[in-house]
């Protein structure tokens, strides 16, 4: 024999119902901490920013001298005496 209820209710009557803890006011408190640090970085992350990131004189010389340390090439390396 086969029996099935269906119940009609919200989430919160279900956790109503089952005993479970209400966290909605948890979840308000971390979304509005959460919109809070997005909107004080949002200038972080715009394209100008990026671009002034990446296109940086500075920036140009410190892959140089990543490449250069990497292919052997840098100061680090010894030199072989004549």
């Amino acid at each position: 024999m086969k029996m099935n209820i269906e119940i009609e209710c919200t989430p919160l009557e279900a956790r109503e119902f089952l005993g479970l803890p209400d966290v909605q006011p948890m979840q308000n408190a971390v979304m509005e901490k959460i919109q809070q640090k997005m909107a004080e970085n949002i200038d972080k992350f715009s394209p100008e920013a990026i671009m002034q990131t990446w296109f940086d004189p500075k920036m140009a010389e410190r892959f140089q001298d990543m490449f250069v340390n990497m292919s052997g090439l840098g100061a680090g390396r010894t030199r072989d005496k004549k």
